[in-house]
């Protein structure tokens, strides 16, 4: 896929655009497994010379060593979109860390979740550090709402609703940031901040795929009635779309259950007889979707993203 076939759409009301391909930062925080800075930089390379502009990061992939390394990659360039997320502080922490939520030798700091407006703004600055930069163009609140916080959420929905929202918008009329909205697995709590107001645009994982379609029965509507834009993540739930049903796929980050193995393999079957593989088929539905504004492509390996790119570019050359 060369770089002038990458065409952009607009998130929600604002000036931004973004490539209709993006890079989700998750893997190169060392997501499961060690990745050295070497081929941390290749994937990178390897999206950049591709045609992607635009950059997903957080402070949770790797207790920030994913920003500090995408920071690291972007210096000296131009052109491109950069999104990070709030709602957790780090803390440089006073004992050694092997593992945390899933990565790998992160950096060595603890983590506190605050949604409040100080908090947020406390977020973004530490994570404009790790970047090297004093601008971002799109801040996602992440894992606000019930999937990740279960009862505990209450509190933080109230920390967000009385003044995390306000501040960000804030922050927005100001120039610090060119967007704001929520990075998610989950349609509900979406519905409910866009009840209390506004917001350019989702990133939401795991809810609209080949497999899993809730987001369509009301936020796909509501996204498309309120020119919220909508960036799609978790593209393989985890897995399984990628694996196909073998054995100990996975499903939402945990093993799929039998009915999910299921229906995964009607759909691997409905895939092979239109001539292509599952994950290009999981790939195809996602980009395609007409609320689709950007499709996120996270890996550590280059010849996975690349596989995944040459898919994409085969299929869209015979449309």
């Amino acid at each position: 896929m060369g770089e002038a076939e990458m065409k952009t759409n607009r998130i929600g009301r604002t000036d931004i655009e973004v490539t209709d391909v993006s890079f989700g930062g998750a893997s190169i925080g060392n997501l499961y497994r060690e990745v050295d800075d070497d081929d941390a930089h290749a994937v990178l390379q390897t999206a950049w010379d591709a045609g992607i502009r635009y950059f997903d990061t957080a402070p949770h992939y790797g207790r920030g060593r994913s920003e500090q390394r995408l920071g690291h990659f972007l210096a000296g360039r131009s052109g491109y979109r950069l999104s990070t997320k709030v709602g957790r502080l780090l803390s440089p922490s006073d004992h050694p860390i092997e593992q945390a939520d899933g990565y790998v030798k992160p950096l060595q700091n603890d983590v506190v979740y605050d949604y409040s407006g100080d908090g947020i703004e406390a977020s973004l600055e530490q994570s404009l550090e790790r970047l090297g930069l004093d601008h971002v163009d799109i801040v996602y609140v992440h894992d606000l709402g019930r999937y990740t916080h279960g009862d505990h959420n209450d509190g933080h929905m109230e920390a967000f609703l009385s003044s995390g929202y306000d501040r960000l918008t804030q922050l927005k009329a100001a120039g610090r940031i060119g967007a704001f909205g929520l990075g998610v697995n989950e349609c509900q709590v979406c519905l409910d901040v866009m009840d209390h107001g506004p917001i350019d645009v989702i990133l939401l994982a795991g809810r609209l795929t080949l497999l899993d379609r809730s987001a369509e029965v009301e936020l796909v509507p509501r996204c498309l009635a309120a020119e919220t834009s909508l960036v799609l993540g978790g593209i393989f739930n985890s897995g399984i779309l990628a694996t196909g049903p073998v054995p100990d796929a996975t499903y939402d980050y945990g093993r799929a259950s039998p009915e999910i193995m299921d229906q995964v393999r009607d759909l691997q079957t409905r895939a092979e007889e239109q001539g292509m593989t599952l994950a290009t088929a999981a790939l195809l539905f996602a980009k395609r979707h007409k609320a689709t504004s950007s499709l996120l492509l996270g890996t550590a390996k280059s010849k996975t993203l690349q596989r995944n790119l040459d898919a994409l570019a085969k299929h869209s050359a015979q449309d």
